[in-house]
């Protein structure tokens, strides 16, 4: 598994991302509200990133935020335990919440407890 985020890693079905957020889990992890759904009929992970317009007006502030949070996903993504195992997947949605535009160290910490949280619930 290398470092890049392929196009079949996102979540992009509207009937998954409608299953995800119905019958899914959630909690909540300043500054993301984290949505995830495991499945045994996916071959890989999805994620879906969310940026509200509500909270930033520009396309650009919230698309700066899209990026940071795909880049901490992708270099990431492999502390997640379901990517070592092949008998079942994931579908996460990371919404993000805040009011402030954080830095990527900020983001990147956070998600990584996001992964701590979500292989504890997995187990």
């Amino acid at each position: 598994m290398g470092f890049s985020l392929k196009k079949h890693e996102i979540l992009r079905s509207k009937k998954n991302i409608k299953e995800l957020f119905e019958n899914g889990s959630s909690f909540f992890l300043y500054p993301f509200k984290i949505f995830f759904l495991t499945t045994q009929d996916q071959e890989t992970c999805q994620v879906l990133f969310s940026v509200s317009k509500k909270n930033f007006k520009k396309a650009v502030d919230r698309n700066l935020i899209r990026r940071r949070m795909r880049e901490a996903y992708r270099l990431n993504k492999k502390d997640l335990k379901v990517y070592q195992m092949d008998t079942f997947s994931i579908s996460i949605a990371l919404i993000y919440i805040s009011k402030f535009k954080l830095p990527y160290r900020e983001i990147e910490s956070k998600l990584k407890q996001v992964f701590d949280r979500l292989n504890k619930t997995e187990e």
